[in-house]
């Protein structure tokens, strides 16, 4: 083989014009091919990277939200049993009979605080424990032992008033919190983590002394039915804010170990970007907690390699064809030169000779086969990465297709019928109420919705949140005829509506008002909602907001850049909201 390219060499040097040539076509061909190879490589690549970021950070943000619906379960629980008139007569009687079991609550009490605890459970598949404790801090626990570890109703356990978790409890004022891990039992108890509640007189809403305190303790393994991923990546939920990111919960991987030894700690997290891992996070509203996923960019990449190695199978067995060709090309293209020299040396010898190029162009054919292969190799790699795209998208849809709202419809039908026949009309109100609000939410994929559908979606909510609130909302609508049949965004007044309950008329003491009002000026419709609440201190917060500015895009993009969403607020005087856009082309479409 040296024979061979040494004489290749020492020809080529004697045919100075062939040499030339030959290294032309090679700057022109081969060195081109090679650059194109590894630019489409690293175009696949970064295109794959980038397309796992996004995705997981979707998938992420997906699995925040319904983590929130269960964390939001779980507060419901606590705010029904901390309004509870039974719950509370029990904590004020036991406040004021301090000597009766004063080393623990007497059996009658124990019974009849447990009845009231299972009484109130809403889902009963992710909460373990419920502890309630007195003034004097005397328990009455209510589920599985092992999490509510050593406090049972025989001692007063004074040493829960200098704990932190207690601490920031009281700070919170009466506002339930979660806690990565459980206050109550052991620290080798990793299945549970806990949410407290401090418990105040709902009857007197003017004395803000304390009458007990809430504890419900939660499965952890109420994330693996949200969390879940059937490839060999983590999935962590951290909470940043104790010991520097103390893991909450992480799915079942061979990484773990391997990542950071049973240590999936934040800082521990940012470290695995050089080591070859890519990492996605998303931290949850409720909790602040971190959801982290975390994959081999390795593994994400084997498809990538793979075009990598067709990709450079491709360029060097064009690049061994393009040498041969160009071999064979500078001949035919020097051998011209070559007769030409010769019938000088001829002419100047007094010969006279006789010469002919009988050659014919193949510069076109060698360009245009280039450019073929190129084309088509760009087109494989486009179809590649395509196809990658669609089955990362593929794998989203089938993660938001997972909750079923057909499952929902028949639960709140069932629910709806027992409690006919168990005459709770009640109850019955509330699974109809729930039922439409699901399905004028959906409204079966549309984004558009006649006025009077979400006016109704309005009704329905503000019937569930009058029971759970005993009719502390008074609720006033005039809207102008004219505009119930147009349609409009979907759950475009609804969100403020609830907005208005949570942070407006929730902390107030007392009844509340809730007023909407809808109207057409011109060519203008205008809907203002407005509350009698506690009103918002630092309206810069609010209007630099995910969930403000989110509405404020959506409007923007259907409605044009000319319709507005103003919010005015005073301290408890009360905030009004202002929508105003035109009818956009789609809606004339509708």
């Amino acid at each position: 083989m040296r024979l061979i390219i040494r004489r290749v060499r020492n020809h080529l040097r004697n045919d100075k014009i062939r040499y030339k040539y030959f290294l032309i076509m090679i700057c022109l061909s081969i060195l081109p091919l090679l650059l194109l190879g590894f630019i489409s490589f690293n175009i696949a690549k970064n295109t794959l990277v980038q397309n796992q970021l996004e995705t997981t950070g979707n998938n992420l943000r997906t699995s925040s939200e319904v983590t929130d619906l269960l964390f939001r379960n779980i507060i419901n629980m606590e705010r029904v049993i901390s309004w509870s008139d039974s719950v509370r007569e029990e904590l004020v009687d036991s406040a004021a009979f301090s000597e009766v079991g004063k080393n623990g609550l007497d059996e009658n009490t124990t019974k009849r605080m447990q009845d009231l605890i299972s009484s109130y459970f809403i889902d009963t598949q992710d909460i373990d424990s419920v502890c309630l404790f007195d003034v004097y801090f005397r328990p009455v626990c209510y589920g599985n032992d092992k999490s509510i570890g050593k406090y049972h109703t025989s001692k007063i356990y004074n040493e829960i008033s200098k704990t932190d978790w207690y601490k920031k409890s009281v700070n919170t004022q009466g506002r339930p919190i979660f806690l990565s891990y459980n206050v109550l039992a052991n620290e080798e108890d990793d299945t549970t983590f806990s949410s407290v509640k401090l418990l105040r007189d709902p009857q007197n809403v003017f004395d803000t002394k304390q009458i007990g305190l809430l504890v419900v303790n939660i499965k952890k393994s109420m994330f693996s039915r949200v969390l879940k991923d059937d490839s060999d990546s983590v999935i962590a939920v951290i909470d940043s804010a104790r010991d520097g990111g103390n893991t909450v919960f992480s799915n079942p991987s061979s990484l773990n170990t391997e990542i950071s030894e049973g240590k999936n700690t934040l800082s521990s997290f940012e470290t695995l970007k050089n080591k070859g891992y890519l990492v996605s996070s998303y931290t949850n509203q409720t909790t602040s907690w971190t959801l982290t996923y975390i994959t081999k960019e390795k593994d994400l990449l084997k498809q990538s390699n793979k075009i990598g190695i067709i990709t450079a199978s491709i360029a060097s067995s064009i690049a061994f064809i393009a040498l041969f060709i160009s071999y064979i090309l500078s001949g035919k293209v020097a051998r011209p030169w070559v007769q030409l020299k010769k019938m000088t040396f001829d002419w100047a010898k007094g010969l006279l000779g006789s010469g002919g190029n009988n050659e014919t162009d193949t510069i076109g054919a060698i360009g245009e086969t280039f450019q073929r292969i190129t084309v088509e190799n760009i087109e494989l790699n486009e179809r590649l990465v395509h196809s990658q795209l669609k089955e990362r998208e593929a794998e989203l849809r089938a993660l938001q297709a997972q909750i079923k709202p057909h499952f929902l419809y028949n639960t709140l039908d069932s629910i709806y019928w027992m409690a006919i026949l168990q005459k709770n009309q009640d109850i019955a109100e509330i699974a109809v109420a729930l039922s439409e609000t699901f399905k004028l939410s959906l409204n079966k994929g549309e984004d558009l919705i006649p006025i009077s559908k979400e006016l109704e979606h309005i009704h329905h909510y503000l019937t569930i949140q009058n029971f759970r609130y005993r009719d502390r909302f008074r609720y006033i609508e005039e809207v102008d005829p004219n505009l119930l049949e147009k349609p409009i965004l979907k759950l475009l007044l609804q969100p403020f509506v609830e907005n208005a309950i949570y942070h407006g008329l929730e902390p107030k003491f007392g009844e509340g008002t809730i007023e909407l009002k809808g109207r057409i000026e011109g060519d203008w419709m205008i809907f203002t909602i407005s509350d009698d609440g506690v009103g918002i201190e630092d309206l810069s917060v609010t209007e630099s907001g995910y969930g403000l500015k989110n509405v404020r895009e959506r409007l923007m993009l259907l409605y044009g850049q000319d319709s507005t969403l103003t919010l005015t607020s005073k301290v408890n005087e009360g905030t009004c909201i202002e929508i105003r856009f035109r009818e956009a082309k789609e809606e004339k479409q509708c």
